[in-house]
């Protein structure tokens, strides 16, 4: 899989493409259902398969002080869509340039007169150009002139719950994970590096991997099951996560620690994919480490049980 990080001199064996287009942040389940229909396109005309973002989001364009809130990483989602059989990704710029591109002009000079896509997926809501004014009809009717197919995906879950990134967002932060594992299906993961931490966890027994948050979305702040993979090799290790700012120990910054269980080895240094599948309580603040202690021990005895048993139930109240 080749990435592009713009839209001109595109070499001829990336032109040509089938698209699915959108900002794809966490690839859920909506966004797999458009990429199945570009790809669908790309096998009936015999043509390569692309995807087409925006970088950065146009909401950190328009509003760079606003926090990411990311679900996933710009490596981490390369890395899923290439495992959809994705061939290419072009990470359109999003820049003071084509924020003013009406919705012809971004058609013509983009998606034609660019990438010369022979067709384009996007989900039904889908808008785009200077102040969103183009929409899926106009996509379609700018694709006639130009000699390239549309297709519309609806993007609707279960009853009358849409597959949306911000409704992803707003599971987690209300810690609804099993609510944000359906949208997106597969357990929302963190992928960061293990940096060193206060080692306060060895001295209660319980060492942990220091995770920063960096641009996700910062979750419901507490206590969870989950499972780790290091450095993207070998089965996913069970364990407990907490996340928050360590009240008990006047802890400030926002950070990710996991205990795996059962296991004995430095991961400083070492990249961790933690995958939270189960909200087991908030943070809070206990009168010292004893007490924090005892409490861990029953996180622990908690979430081995939900993890080992594969338990599907309503922890996010």
């Amino acid at each position: 899989m080749q990435i592009f990080d713009h839209y001109n001199d595109i070499p001829k064996t990336a032109r040509g493409v089938s698209i699915a287009m959108g900002n794809f942040d966490g690839v859920h389940l909506g966004h797999q259902h458009v990429i199945k229909s570009a790809a669908k396109a790309a096998q009936k005309l015999c043509v390569p398969l692309g995807v087409a973002v925006f970088n950065p989001h146009p909401r950190q364009f328009f509003q760079p002080g606003s926090p990411a809130e990311r679900l996933q990483s710009n490596e981490g989602r390369a890395r899923f869509l290439q495992g959809l059989g994705v061939d290419f990704i072009f990470a359109l710029p999003f820049d003071r340039t084509m924020s003013l591109m009406d919705d012809e002009t971004f058609v013509r000079d983009v998606l034609a007169g660019g990438l010369g896509v022979s067709h384009v997926s996007v989900g039904a809501d889908f808008h785009y150009g200077r102040d969103r004014v183009g929409d899926v009809a106009s996509l379609r009717r700018f694709g006639k002139d130009h000699g390239f197919t549309v297709d519309s995906v609806n993007l609707e879950g279960e009853g009358d719950e849409k597959f949306s990134s911000s409704a992803i967002r707003a599971a987690l932060k209300a810690g609804q994970t099993e609510r944000a594992t359906k949208m997106l299906g597969r357990p929302w993961s963190v992928e960061s590096l293990v940096v060193r931490g206060e080692q306060r966890g060895r001295t209660i027994g319980v060492p942990t991997a220091n995770l920063s948050l960096n641009d996700y979305v910062r979750p419901r702040f507490g206590v969870y099951a989950g499972r780790a993979r290091i450095d993207g090799q070998g089965a996913a290790l069970p364990g407990v996560i907490n996340v928050g700012v360590r009240p008990t120990v006047e802890g400030t910054e926002e950070r990710l620690e996991m205990y795996l269980f059962d296991f004995a080895g430095d991961l400083y240094g070492r990249t961790l994919e933690v995958t939270l599948e189960y909200f087991l309580r908030d943070e809070q603040k206990f009168s010292g480490l004893e007490a924090l202690k005892t409490q861990i021990a029953k996180d622990i005895d908690t979430a081995r049980t939900l993890l080992s048993q594969d338990i599907e139930v309503d922890r996010s109240a």
